[in-house]
């Protein structure tokens, strides 16, 4: 008896974890206006990067002037708003990648939740508003994605039965639905009689509906002439009449195909289809970030639970490392933040600080987690990348010393980009802002950071063993724990240099892109090229050498190698080393075309042997191709 009560006490626990798991609370939020980004309708804020002139002008928001210590009154911008509004989507949970010699990997990691289509195609997945809150539509129907990775670059007619699909294009948030407690109905233009000059449209509905204000209305078939002046909407039933809120050029354009969804989406999540997509869809690296100087960043982690691990409630976050947040709450750490539970979601804050290379990672028992497979990359653009045609790069760094949070001089032994010795205004040539080719990885004021393309290289490892002890429900050993696998982007030679997404098939029957991210580095001729380098390794030490292409260090951890008189301390040299949690901005010059002429190859790859191999085979491992093209 006292056997079966145990058994039996087992299975009430498991039934009793399922239904505590099965209470979801998923939401995003993705603001189109903030405090210091006021103008939803700027289009630095919806769908474009602001050029950058000045640093933003910042008043108090009550006249009289704020009155620091009595809660009167906060900083707004006033003129010249930098940066944007930019978000994201990650789920948190479990996965596969598949190694160069076929060896399937379980992993617990992060996915993609929007921007499914960039990042598929290698790219990172952060967008602007006006993508990220684009409902899925066909039709003027909200559709169930499915997965929208198996569709990406493909055609499926006919599947949804609501007509072509086509080409997957959708970067916006997958769930992301019209509030459920609104009445759905959908209209075709061709019932809709739009007035005139009097920027109104009514509809008329054959039958009595339950509708009320507040009520959502998909509208199909409609064109940019067709929607110009409108400002609402009324709907003329058997009954009484109902108008239907305010309607935008702006909320129409943001539809696909011509739909509009009224009132616009309130951050509520269809926990179905995120659920549909995010099981078992965990990649690696976890998905890329990129945002630029200036810019908010909000960043939604839903927490979807392991279906390889229903025993574990495993907790998640995001950890920026190295990133100077403004709020221990925002920093992924549990002990001084927040974690997320199976079924919860989490929206993190960031505003963007120096330019430079960073990365991520899961804080809850960082080396089971960061070895499993839970890290990711993360960089933050310059401002110099957007200095008009009118002004020099270092005329645009002396406007950056006017601000107090980017001042950078003498007096501030932190600071990691003063203005460049023997720089001046009339400096011309490659260093005048506003070329649509030339970008740079820093704020250098002299151009000798400029870059043509740029590659993400994110260095890990893992140990088969303790990834196989971590799905058969047994404790890993952490002190036996010795890498056999050794990845750029997640891949080893040859993968690392197979194009495009790689898949890998999961417990569920179906294919996941788990490993978007190639290591290929395309350099056309006579450019140069910028290498994210970064080390999530949680045992050993990595370096990468390059034969053919001296390697020219500019960047440390996401600080301008230069010293307070504001002399570049960059350097020259054949291999660098990293260790876990360190990054280094490196650049491939291959401007001299004579040097390195088009269909070159050139290789970067480990020193050390022992790293070259894919667990017990030769020839693997830390490795991958420069080609010049």
């Amino acid at each position: 008896m006292r056997k079966q009560s145990r058994f039996w006490l087992v299975v009430l626990f498991v039934c009793v974890a399922t239904l505590v798991a099965s209470a979801q609370s998923f939401r995003v939020q993705c603001p189109t206006s903030t405090i210091t980004h006021p103008d939803p309708s700027n289009l630095g804020v919806n769908s474009a990067e602001p050029a950058y002139t000045a640093p933003t002008t910042f008043a108090c928001s009550v006249p009289g002037g704020c009155i620091p210590g009595n809660n009167v009154g906060y900083l707004i911008p006033s003129s010249g708003t930098n940066g944007a509004v930019k978000c994201q989507q990650i789920s948190g949970g479990d996965g596969y990648a598949t190694m160069a010699d076929g060896t399937q990997t379980y992993m617990f990691s992060f996915g993609p939740l929007s921007g499914i289509a960039d990042i598929a195609a290698g790219k990172p997945g952060t967008q602007f508003p006006s993508v990220f809150n684009g409902v899925y539509p066909q039709d003027g129907i909200p559709l169930q994605p499915g997965d929208p990775a198996t569709t990406d670059g493909a055609s499926n007619a006919g599947a949804d039965n609501f007509g072509t699909l086509g080409a997957f294009t959708y970067n916006g948030a997958i769930g992301l639905v019209p509030n459920l407690s609104y009445n759905t109905v959908n209209v075709a233009v061709s019932a809709i009689n739009w007035n005139s000059g009097t920027s109104t449209a009514t509809f008329t509905l054959a039958a009595p509906a339950k509708l009320s204000v507040g009520d959502t209305i998909y509208v199909s078939g409609i064109t940019p002439a067709d929607y110009n002046g409108i400002r609402s909407i009324t709907a003329v039933l058997p009954g009484p009449q109902y108008q239907f809120g305010l309607v935008s050029a702006t909320s129409i354009a943001a539809g696909v195909g011509g739909n509009v969804a009224i009132p616009p989406v309130d951050g509520h999540v269809d926990p179905r289809q995120l659920m549909d997509i995010a099981v078992m869809n965990g990649n690696i690296p976890a998905p890329l970030m990129a945002i630029d100087e200036d810019d908010e960043f909000f960043l939604t982690l839903s927490n979807v639970g392991m279906i390889m691990r229903p025993d574990l409630f495993e907790q998640h976050t995001v950890h920026f490392h190295g990133y100077p947040n403004a709020s221990a709450f925002y920093d992924g750490v549990p002990d001084a933040s927040v974690a997320i539970n199976i079924g919860g979601s989490f929206t993190y804050y960031y505003l963007a600080p120096d330019a430079g290379t960073y990365f991520w990672h899961c804080h809850i028992t960082p080396p089971e987690h960061l070895q499993m497979g839970m890290v990711g990359q993360l960089y933050v653009r310059p401002r110099q990348n957007r200095v008009p045609s009118t002004m020099t790069l270092f005329q645009a760094l002396q406007a950056q010393e006017t601000d107090l949070r980017t001042r950078c001089d003498s007096n501030d032994i932190l600071c990691s980009n003063p203005l460049p010795s023997g720089g001046d205004n009339s400096t011309a040539g490659g260093f005048v802002g506003g070329s649509a080719t030339k970008m740079y990885a820093y704020n250098d004021g002299d151009g000798s950071t400029q870059y043509d393309v740029e590659y993400p290289l994110q260095i890990h490892g893992f140990d088969p063993n303790f990834h196989f002890v971590g799905m058969t429900f047994n404790p890993e050993g952490f002190t036996d724990m010795k890498d056999k696998y050794f990845l750029l982007n997640g891949r080893s030679y040859p993968d690392t240099v197979r194009p495009g997404p790689q898949t890998a098939m999961t417990s569920d029957g179906s294919l996941h892109y788990s490993q978007p991210l190639n290591s290929i580095v395309n350099i056309p001729v006579g450019k140069r090229a910028l290498l994210r380098i970064s080390d999530l390794d949680v045992s050993e030490y990595q370096t990468l050498a390059s034969l053919g292409i001296p390697m020219t260090v500019v960047g440390y951890n996401a600080k301008l190698l230069r010293d307070q008189e504001g002399n570049n301390l960059y350097y020259t040299t054949n291999s660098i080393t990293l260790a876990g949690g360190e990054s280094l901005d490196v650049i491939l010059d291959a401007s001299d075309s004579t040097k390195y002429p088009a269909g070159s190859v050139f290789y970067l790859y480990t020193p050390n042997l022992d790293h070259l191999s894919n667990d017990a085979e030769n020839f693997g491992g830390l490795m991958t191709e420069v080609h010049i093209n």
